[in-house]
């Protein structure tokens, strides 16, 4: 696995010294973010502080018409008081889930840990009608805005909103288009476990709808079948997912999961925006601690926590510069709920400012428990 992860570096950074040679475009953006963090169950209680300072650089070339390479890289430094909780906490930091180890722990002490991370680093090469993508790259079949059991190759937590690319996956993606309207796809990943996800997935357009079916096998112990929509009933958007999970070992068993959700979504005059979206699910996830909900290794299998699960947020832009928003979520089986208000406000055109709160009731283990989180982040682009 080493020497794969060598070579695969290998060629893609001469690729980027052909590019370069041959004066092919080649395009550098990202950002640089400085967050801090503070975790509280209660005002009167004690209080956690984290800051991270996140560098992301984001290289992409051309080698050709048809071939495009992509490289993309997370630099984090860590300080504070989750910082000491030792190597379980950087080993979480550290985790990569890919067949490739492509995450580094640089500095690893006490009262600070630097992390750096390839997240994307993949080579595409489209010809006629057809599209193929070979490494680590985000393979999104997902249609609505929170919830996506479709997205089977690398799945997200809605509560990890500094992380707006999404995880990748290794893979191999074969696309074919066989008119503007319609895509067949069929993708291959394997993950860190040597655990298989293999799908294909068909898309369409009809009655005014993208309507998509998807069929494979998951992380190599789940045959799934899928189903997706997104269209419009008159001025307000209308789209929703379905995916059925059976175990391979017990197939056709009685321990399958569903997982059916659907949304709806308006803008406004007053350039406001209002979503709502239900999931429904008849074998959630039990939930132990709020960790979960972050969690980067979920699969599409275990987004619900609840049998039934609602959210809904509204947002408002103020002014071209301010922008409002109050999002919120209900658990029934855990008697619990989220809520979070946010501002995002442009102090110039590549800076902005952020102030998001989270807060998280729910009973778990018997016990009624709740936490607090609010981070102050400022973010550069380039």
């Amino acid at each position: 696995m080493k020497r794969f992860s060598s070579l695969l570096i290998f060629i893609f950074l001469t690729a980027g010294l052909f590019s370069q040679g041959k004066d092919k475009p080649v395009t550098l953006s990202g950002y640089i973010t400085t967050m801090q963090t503070v975790m509280f169950d209660s005002l009167s209680g004690s209080f956690m502080n984290e800051n991270l300072l996140h560098n992301r650089l984001n290289f992409k070339g051309y080698l050709s018409d048809k071939i495009t390479f992509s490289a993309e890289f997370r630099n984090r430094l860590f300080t504070g008081d989750m910082v000491r909780l030792g190597s379980y906490y950087s080993g979480m930091i550290g985790t990569d889930d890919g067949v490739v180890d492509l995450s580094w722990n640089l500095l690893d002490k006490q009262s600070f840990l630097l992390n750096t991370t390839i997240d994307r680093l993949w080579l595409d090469l489209h010809y006629d009608k057809f599209q193929i993508t070979v490494g680590r790259q985000r393979i999104n079949w997902g249609q609505t805005f929170v919830w996506n059991p479709n997205d089977i190759f690398n799945a997200y937590s809605f509560f990890d909103f500094d992380y707006v690319e999404r995880p990748g996956s290794d893979a191999i993606r074969l696309q074919f288009f066989p008119s503007s309207s319609s895509a067949a796809e069929l993708a291959v990943k394997v993950d860190r476990d040597n655990d298989v996800t293999a799908a294909g997935l068909y898309r369409f357009n009809r009655w005014g709808y993208d309507i998509q079916f998807l069929a494979g096998f998951v992380n190599g112990e789940d045959v799934v079948l899928g189903a997706g929509w997104s269209g419009a009933i008159g001025t307000v958007s209308f789209r929703g997912e379905g995916t059925w999970f059976d175990q391979w070992e017990d197939f056709p068993g009685d321990e399958s999961t569903i997982l059916l959700t659907s949304g709806f979504d308006k803008i406004f005059r007053d350039n406001s925006m209002a979503q709502v979206q239900f999931m429904y699910c008849n074998n959630p996830l039990e939930l132990n601690n709020f960790n979960s909900f972050y969690s980067g290794s979920l699969s599409s299998k275990d987004l619900a926590f609840s049998r039934f699960s609602a959210f809904g947020q509204y947002t408002w832009a103020v002014t071209p510069l301010l922008n409002l928003s109050l999002s919120a979520m209900w658990f029934p089986d855990l008697d619990g709920y989220f809520a979070g208000p946010s501002m995002d406000y442009s102090l110039a055109g590549n800076l902005d400012f952020s102030l998001v709160w989270q807060h998280f009731n729910a009973v778990m283990s018997g016990e009624k428990s709740r936490i607090n989180l609010g981070f102050l982040r400022l973010k550069y682009s380039f």
